[in-house]
């Protein structure tokens, strides 16, 4: 008799829960259909707008649908940063696959800012080395990807800014170094050397696409002028190095 009556306790709490969860159940499908009308007529009771019909009216609905557009632009605008902000962490701590989803979101944003699509490049050059034929197809098809990936945005950010300094170097090195292009790298180099005129770096990129391009006179001068401008003792050594290598060259062309 205890255990007939502890079972139809246990039956009843069963059934009270079942209705629970029905009834919850029942909420959230209902809640999902919710239709635009129902939208729009839950908006207009929040912002206490029925159908405005005089000036004064429609004058108070435009004020307060007005801010309720700039409240969506003021949180859109800030979730562009916040994914730039969250692409830079990932960026300093290389986790470059992650990085670029974070810049690829804030473009959604930001269409048409010129540090994003550096930051695409720098991503995109990093992870076409992380880009390995793990099915070996004997093919390279994902790494050509991110490099034109790489190469489209330092083009991109210079369209939209064309004296930025770090968008032209990064493109000049993709050129130089990756895609074997240097010749393209050139007139790129010769423009950030007038914006930067002791880029370094940029120096010994420009020395390089010349030496590639068999323009032995202007390497040479350049090494000359990375050995007149920079500080480092293990740059200059690097520069006097590769100018003998270029005057060695030269000298067995001629």
């Amino acid at each position: 008799m205890f255990c007939s009556k502890k079972n139809t306790f246990q039956l009843k709490n069963f059934s009270l829960l079942f209705a629970a969860s029905a009834l919850l159940c029942s909420f959230v499908f209902s809640s999902c259909r919710v239709s635009n009308k129902q939208v729009i007529r839950m908006q207009r009771l929040e912002e206490g707008v029925q159908n405005p019909t005089t000036i004064e009216e429609l004058e108070e609905a435009i004020e307060k649908y007005q801010k309720r557009v700039q409240d969506i632009q003021l949180a859109q605008t800030q979730t562009g940063v916040w994914y730039k902000i969250l692409g830079t962490r990932y960026l300093d701590n290389k986790m470059y696959g992650e990085a670029l989803k974070c810049f690829q979101s804030a473009l959604e944003y930001y269409p048409n800012n010129q540090n994003i699509y550096y930051y695409v490049g720098v991503c995109a050059s990093y992870m076409s080395h992380a880009a390995l034929d793990f099915e070996a197809r004997g093919t390279s098809e994902k790494k050509k990807n991110y490099l034109n990936l790489a190469e489209t945005s330092f083009l991109r950010a210079l369209e939209i800014e064309p004296r930025y300094a770090r968008a032209l170097y990064s493109l000049s090195v993709l050129y130089v170094y990756e895609l074997d292009e240097s010749e393209k790298a050139i007139p790129y180099l010769e423009k950030l050397l007038t914006i930067e005129k002791k880029h370094i770096d940029g120096m010994f990129v420009l020395a390089r696409a010349y030496y590639v391009n068999y323009e032995f006179d202007k390497a040479v001068k350049m090494y000359d002028k990375i050995i007149e401008n920079t500080k480092s003792q293990e740059k200059k050594q690097d520069a006097e190095n590769n100018k003998k290598i270029v005057l060695d060259s030269a000298y067995t062309e001629e």
